[in-house]
């Protein structure tokens, strides 16, 4: 009776054993075909944000480098409307597209031509064609007149949005955003600056330092107060130091990196002979370009401190006589509205200024557009009053400004750098001799720079090449970095992805 019993059970054995063989072959194949669609889908995901970022790349580099901004004759920014939180052309926001599904609205038809053809376009993924397009919307605007510069620029933020999409059996849209901006940066953010990329654009050597100070604490023994902190020099090559106690009290900054020996084919971020940068490196992520300052032409007339003042020269006066005379010069002296402005801004026009003879030479307030100031024997530049501005044009000279010989004086006690600023804009060399009242900005991003021998200079240097080997030290004004500015490098930020 069992056995009769048990009859079957094999067989339904079986067929269970069958049935769940056939339910977990099906789930494999299921799992299978899923990981295969979730990796087909990971990939086009991929293959489109990557063709979305490349159209934000595509309008960013049309924004940077082909765009015509706002500004001028033919697109006033009298055409745009900047109160809100956006810019805005006829009463709509304003944007460029290359993307069919976003309007575009530019006042320049051409622009937008140009932005269209620039920002839209396919990359291949192996043997997929991946489509991108971008638009960008103007959210900011407005001009600006950076320091050395006599036309304004404008500054615009946009907010770039790209598709990327994979077209097939299986699609993909992903969609990219990023805000493409310029800021407005401090001019003299370092004490000294060196435009050059390559090897030793920075040397200090002989006991040369850095350090800063505040132009409008109290002085103490009638000096400023130094503190051995923010005293930060920048390249965008390399620094050499050499010889004790040369000391930069601050950082360095550079695109460069590494420390060490420093060729052409590896410019290193600082050689250090001997040397100490207190505050390290700090690597830069792109050049610092600072702009060419524009230079109002010079006049004919040449001046030399030991001389009689020319014929017709008006604001021009010799005191004394023979060894113990001085010329000085002040642009106010003809009168008008420049003469009662505060301060005063009058313009004296000259040729090649000479201090010789042991004739020293004062210079009243105002702005002096000159060929080139030298400087020989003990003679003394010295400054009566302030802000001076020295505007070089430097035609058929070699060295544009010397102030080696009884170098720069200012008498009116003011430690603020800006009351004396030179600009220059050629390839010339520049020297300067450190003193106890030597107080300046010195801008010219191609000149070479040099200091004869020891001494201070309070302010900052901006320059192509600068070399300090006689133990000179330059103190930066820590007020600097809110007295005059430049329009800064592009940056890209606020990144956000998303996929349809």
């Amino acid at each position: 009776m069992r056995k009769q019993n048990q009859r079957g059970v094999a067989l339904i054995f079986a067929l269970v054993m069958s049935l769940t063989a056939s339910v977990m072959a099906v789930s494999l194949v299921f799992l299978a075909r899923s990981e295969a669609f979730s990796s087909m889908n990971y990939r086009l995901m991929s293959q489109s944000r990557d063709a979305a970022e490349a159209g934000v790349n595509k309008a960013a580099n049309f924004l940077m480098y082909a765009h015509a901004k706002p500004g001028g004759a033919g697109n006033p920014m009298s055409n745009y409307g900047r109160t809100g939180h956006r810019v805005t052309f006829g009463g709509n926001p304003v944007v460029l597209s290359a993307n069919s599904n976003v309007a575009s609205n530019y006042n320049v038809s051409g622009e937008q031509s140009a932005f269209s053809a620039a920002a839209q376009g396919t990359v291949m993924a192996g043997n997929t064609p991946v489509a991108y397009n971008a638009s960008a919307q103007l959210l900011s605007m407005r001009e600006v007149i950076p320091y050395g510069l006599t036309a304004p620029t404008t500054i615009e933020t946009w907010r770039i949005i790209s598709d990327g999409s994979v077209s097939g059996i299986q699609n993909s849209l992903v969609q990219v955003s990023s805000v493409l901006e310029q800021q407005v940066t401090p001019v003299f953010a370092y004490a000294a600056f060196a435009d050059s990329a390559g090897c030793s654009a920075l040397t200090f050597g002989g006991g040369g330092t850095t350090d800063s100070y505040d132009s409008q604490a109290a002085l103490s023994g009638g000096q400023p107060v130094t503190s051995a902190t923010d005293g930060n020099v920048g390249t965008n090559g390399n620094l050499s130091t050499s010889g004790n106690p040369t000391t930069i009290n601050g950082t360095l900054s550079t695109p460069r990196t590494g420390v060490g020996t420093c060729s052409t084919s590896n410019v290193t971020a600082w050689t250090s002979n001997q040397g100490t940068v207190t505050g390290g490196l700090v690597e830069l992520p792109q050049p610092v370009i600072h702009p060419t300052p524009t230079i109002p032409p010079a006049g004919t007339t040449n001046v030399a401190s030991n001389a009689a003042c020319p014929a017709g020269l008006v604001g021009c006066q010799v005191t004394g006589s023979g060894g113990g005379s001085y010329m000085t010069l002040n642009p106010s002296a003809a009168g008008g509205a420049c003469a009662s402005a505060s301060p005063p801004n009058c313009t004296m026009s000259l040729g090649d200024v000479a201090m010789n003879g042991n004739a020293d030479l004062h210079l009243a307030a105002g702005i002096y557009n000159i060929n080139s100031l030298t400087q020989t024997g003990n003679t003394r530049l010295i400054l009566d009053s302030v802000p001076v501005i020295v505007n070089v044009t430097g035609a058929g000279q070699t060295t544009v400004v010397n102030l080696t010989g009884g170098g720069l004086v200012n008498t009116t006690g003011n430690y603020d750098p800006m009351t004396f600023q030179i600009l220059y804009a050629g390839t010339g060399a520049i020297s300067l001799k450190g003193g106890a009242n030597a107080v300046g900005v010195v801008y010219a991003p191609n000149a070479a720079y040099s200091f004869a021998g020891g001494g201070d200079w309070y302010g900052a240097i901006i320059g192509h090449t600068l070399v300090d080997m006689g133990g000179a030290a330059i103190h930066y004004d820590r007020r600097l970095s809110g007295e005059a500015y430049m329009v800064g490098n592009y940056t890209m930020g606020s990144f956000s992805w998303k996929k349809f």
